[in-house]
This record gives C-alpha cells, sequence and structure tokens, in this order.
C-alpha cells in the first residue's frame, strides 16, 4: 500500500509538472499531452514513451507496448525501480529542474528502462525479444546492455552514450556510470566473467572494469581508469591500471557525482 501511495503520489507531482512546461512552452503541447497528461498512470506513461523508442519500420510500437505494460502489470517493482532511476537522477544532476525532463528526454534513463524490460524477458526465456530489445537499445541510444545483466534501483546512467554492460555484470542499487564506461570480460572465457558493482560507487567517464570483479561499496574510479582487479570500499582508484589513491570524500560517491580524484587525498589505512 506504501508502495503505491508513493507511485501515486509521483504520478500527481509529474502531471503538476507537464501542465506547467505546456503552460510555458505551448509548442510542445502535443508532445507532451501524448507522453503524459493523456495516461491516466505513470506506467502507461512510460511504456508509451519507451515503445515509441524501442519501434522501427517492421517492429510497431503498439505491439511493444503490449510487452512493456505485461511486465509493469505482473512485475510492479519494475516501476518501482524506474521512479528511483528518476529521483536518483534529478538529485544527482544539477541540470536537472524536474522529473519530466527526465522521464521524456535522459536517454540514460531510459536505456535502463528498456534494459528492465529485456531482463525481465530473459528471465521468461523470451531470449530472442529480448535480444531484440538490447540491439534496438544499442541502435537509438548507444547503449549495450546484454538482457541478462542485473541492474538495481537508484541508477544513473549520466549522459550514456558508448555504456557497455557485459551478460554476468552486476550494478547494485544507488550506482552511478557516466558515459564510454565498460563493463567487459577480460576475453573470450564463459561465466562468470564481468563485474560487480556494489552499492554507492561512481564510475568516472570512460572507465573500463574487466573481469569477474568486485568494485566495493562506496568507492570510486576516475576518469579513464582500467580495472582489472577487485577494489576495496570506499577508496578511490584511478589510472591504468588502477590503483588506490585515496578515499572519497563523501561514503557514495554515486550521490555527489564529484569527479575530481585530486581531492580524494584522504589517507587510506
Amino acid at each position: 500500500m506504501q508502495a503505491m501511495t508513493a507511485t501515486a503520489d509521483f504520478w500527481l507531482t509529474l502531471k503538476h509538472e507537464a501542465k506547467r512546461i505546456v503552460e510555458q512552452e505551448p509548442l510542445l503541447a502535443s508532445f507532451i499531452h501524448a507522453c503524459i497528461l493523456t495516461h491516466h498512470n505513470f506506467e502507461s506513461s512510460l511504456s508509451f514513451i519507451l515503445s515509441n523508442k524501442m519501434a522501427d519500420d517492421i517492429m510497431p510500437a503498439l505491439a511493444i507496448r503490449e510487452v512493456f505494460d505485461e511486465a509493469y502489470l505482473l512485475e510492479p517493482a519494475i516501476v518501482e525501480a524506474a521512479i528511483e532511476d528518476i529521483r536518483a537522477i534529478f538529485n544527482r544532476d544539477p541540470a536537472v529542474k524536474d522529473y519530466m525532463t527526465v522521464l521524456i528526454h535522459f536517454k540514460g534513463f531510459q536505456s535502463v528502462q528498456v534494459h528492465r524490460l529485456a531482463h525481465y524477458l530473459w528471465q521468461q526465456k523470451r531470449y530472442q525479444l529480448a535480444l531484440f530489445l538490447q540491439s534496438r537499445n544499442s541502435e537509438a541510444f548507444a547503449v549495450d546492455i546484454h538482457p541478462a545483466a542485473t541492474i538495481g534501483k537508484g541508477v544513473m546512467f549520466d549522459h550514456a552514450t558508448g555504456i557497455v554492460v557485459g551478460e554476468t555484470a552486476v550494478i547494485e542499487d544507488n550506482v552511478s556510470i557516466l558515459q564510454n564506461v565498460t563493463l567487459g570480460g577480460t576475453g573470450n572465457e564463459s561465466g562468470d566473467r564481468h563485474p560487480k558493482i556494489r552499492q554507492g560507487v561512481m564510475l568516472g567517464s570512460g572507465a573500463k572494469v574487466l573481469g569477474n570483479i568486485e568494485i566495493g561499496e562506496g568507492s570510486k574510479v576516475g576518469a579513464g581508469s582500467v580495472v582489472l582487479n577487485d577494489v576495496p570500499p570506499h577508496v578511490t582508484v584511478v589510472g591504468v591500471p588502477a590503483k588506490v589513491v585515496g578515499r572519497p570524500c563523501c561514503s557514495r560517491p554515486c550521490d555527489s557525482m564529484q569527479q575530481n580524484v585530486l581531492e580524494d587525498n584522504q589517507p587510506v589505512d
């Protein structure tokens, strides 16, 4: 019941924002009505937006939307995670002034939500449809996430272009990842071969995290780094190969989004 109330409150706030934007920018009225104001709840709006992004000349939006709606009905946690993602981006990105901007404009957010559907389908053994969505996600947003990868809630893909997430990767709750990050393997090995990103982590732009390794809770990986070994909790690593250079200035780098690793000069025990 509490989750339903939170979702309803969020939807009410989103509609208020949409009405305000329509008043400020009448040229967007039809677009915002189609995306938000004509819908009766958040999941209806979300499925409409994402299905139109994923549609192509062969696969119509209506068919894809039916799959989204089915997943949202049977797995309400997917919708709850989407709301947590929007709130996380709103709180972490100073350029964001309202929830609506994230929902209709941010491809990082949208690509994660498409993955959530692909992951749902993968778990249902609907492998080919899941792979279709992975392919369309890559084409539409330049983000390539294997449908088997596990992603928690409160996740921010900032800018998102060029992010690659491998099949056995795990991204826990409350993680921020910037553009051109790779969570990949080290070769053509099989089995569990991709990174595990724990809560509170921030991965800087262009970071490459390779192999079945763990980035510990509350750690930070500097931009352009190549990480080949486990990273302990609550440290900052940088370089090629990455080495510990200090500790983040806060317990959850995902929130502060502080990318200047030179400020992380607290001594490591």
